[in-house]
């Protein structure tokens, strides 16, 4: 069995061979062999956002909600399915994703819970 080396990323010992790359469970990073998980290609993945099926995500993209979301600060809930059209990707921060929704407004949303359709 060949030694499977730590996550660069932060670091954890439970890395996985996912295909041609390694994987990370505890931060998601995903890198290759090869590569050995140097800085420079981490920040150039740094600049892709993907959705919870790893599906990389554009500005103007459509996404559907996969899972039921309580809007904060109010009694309203999105529904599983929800589309959201054109969506605009922002860098940095918890939520990556401004949008406006049908019938609640702006909001901005975690790509971990959209689908790309």
């Amino acid at each position: 069995m060949s030694e499977i080396p730590n996550c660069p990323k932060c670091a954890s010992e439970y890395a996985y061979e996912n295909r041609p790359l390694l994987a990370c469970p505890d931060c998601g990073h995903e890198w290759s062999a090869a590569e050995g998980g140097s800085d420079s290609a981490e920040e150039a993945g740094s600049d892709v956002i993907k959705d919870a099926h790893g599906n990389v995500l554009e500005s103007g993209d459509t996404v559907k909600l996969t899972k039921d979301l309580k809007v904060k600060g109010t009694s309203t809930t999105l529904k599983i399915g929800t589309k959201v059209k054109n969506i605009r990707l922002r860098l940095g921060g918890d939520h990556d994703i401004d949008c406006k929704v049908d019938g609640v407004g702006a909001m901005q949303l975690k790509s971990e819970f959209v689908k790309k359709v």
